[in-house]
C-alpha cells in the first residue's frame, strides 16, 4: 500500500560500472532521477514477479528510455507471465522505440546462471510467494592476480611473464630459475556477492542457495507478532529473515518491504538484530558499498 515517504520496490546495483535494476515499482524513473542514477546506462532489469508494487514503474521507464534516444539493447529477466505485459506495452507504446528489448523468461526450479559478464555471474532461483517469483544472486568472479610493481622492476619481467603471473602461475626462465607467483603476485580483492529475495515466505532450500553470500537483502514484511499474516500471504517475518541470514552464513543482512501498518522501520531492525546483529533496516535513498 502507498505510504508517505516510502516508495515501491526498486534497487540499483552497480558492479564495476555495470548498472543493474532490480524490480521496478511505481515511480522508479523519478527515483532514478532524484538519486542521479543514469537510467540510460542501465544494462539489465531483473523483475522478481508481476505484483504491481514491483512492476508498475516499468512502462514509464521503458518509454522514457525511448524518448531519451536509447539505442543500446536492454535485457529484461522476469517470470514468463511478464511476457503478455511486455507485449501489451509494445503494442500500444512501442512505436518509436529505437532500442531492442531482450526479454528472457525465467522458468527454473533451482538456481541457474542467467547472465555472465567479465566480472559478474547472475543467478536466478525460485522463491515461495504463491505466484511465480524469483530471487537473484550477483556473484563477482575471481579477479586475475596483480603483480607488485617493484617485482616487475626487480626481476625485469617481460609482458609474457607478467601475463603468466597474473594467471597465478609461476614463471620458469631459460636459466632454470623460478619466480613464484605466491611471492610477486596478489589478488586485488576477495570476490563479493549480493542476493535479493523479495517477496517470499521461508522455504527449505533457501539457506543452501544463499550460502556464504556477502550481503543479503531479504523482505521482512511483518514483525513477528504478525507471523500468521506472513504465512497467509507468503511473506517473511523479521525473525524468519534473521534466522535465514544466520543459517546461510551471510556477512550482512539488509531488510525492507515493510508492511504499511508500521512506519517505524527500526522496530524491524531491532527484532532481526536479536538473532542476527549485522542487520540494517533500509530506507529510500540508502546506499551500501559491498
Amino acid at each position: 500500500m502507498p505510504v508517505k515517504g516510502r516508495n515501491q520496490s526498486a534497487q540499483a546495483l552497480n558492479v564495476h560500472g555495470r548498472l543493474f535494476l532490480i524490480d521496478c515499482g511505481e515511480g522508479t524513473q523519478y527515483r532514478l532521477e532524484e538519486e542521479r542514477i543514469p537510467m540510460m546506462k542501465l544494462d539489465s532489469v531483473f523483475l522478481s514477479h508481476v505484483h504491481g508494487d514491483h512492476v508498475f514503474g516499468i512502462f514509464g521507464l521503458l518509454s522514457t528510455l525511448g524518448m531519451k534516444g536509447r539505442q543500446t539493447p536492454l535485457n529484461i529477466f522476469a517470470p514468463a507471465n511478464f511476457g503478455p505485459i511486455l507485449k501489451f506495452f509494445l503494442s500500444y507504446y512501442g512505436d518509436g522505440l529505437a532500442y531492442e528489448i531482450r526479454f528472457t523468461p525465467l522458468k527454473m526450479k533451482a538456481p541457474e546462471t542467467i547472465l555472465e559478464t567479465k566480472s559478474v555471474a547472475v543467478q536466478a532461483f525460485p522463491l515461495n510467494h504463491g505466484i511465480e517469483t524469483f530471487g537473484f544472486r550477483f556473484a563477482e568472479k575471481e579477479p586475475p592476480f596483480n603483480v607488485y610493481k617493484d617485482a616487475i622492476e626487480r626481476h625485469g619481467l617481460t609482458l609474457t611473464e607478467i601475463g603468466t603471473l597474473k594467471r597465478g602461475e609461476d614463471v620458469l626462465r631459460a636459466d632454470g630459475s623460478v619466480i613464484p607467483a605466491a611471492e610477486v603476485a596478489y589478488k586485488p580483492f576477495v570476490p563479493r556477492s549480493y542476493a535479493y529475495c523479495s517477496d517470499t515466505a521461508p522455504f527449505p532450500e533457501e539457506a543452501a542457495w544463499l550460502q556464504g553470500t556477502t550481503v543479503l537483502y531479504h523482505e521482512t514484511t511483518y514483525q513477528e507478532a504478525f507471523s500468521a499474516q506472513g504465512t497467509l500471504r507468503h511473506h517473511s517475518t523479521t525473525l524468519q529473515a534473521a534466522r535465514l541470514a544466520a543459517d546461510a552464513g551471510v556477512q550482512q543482512l539488509l531488510i525492507g518491504h515493510y508492511s504499511s501498518r508500521n512506519a517505524d522501520v527500526r522496530a524491524y531492525e531491532a527484532e532481526c538484530r536479536a538473532i542476527f546483529p549485522k542487520t540494517f533496516a533500509t530506507s529510500d535513498g540508502d546506499r551500501y558499498e559491498i
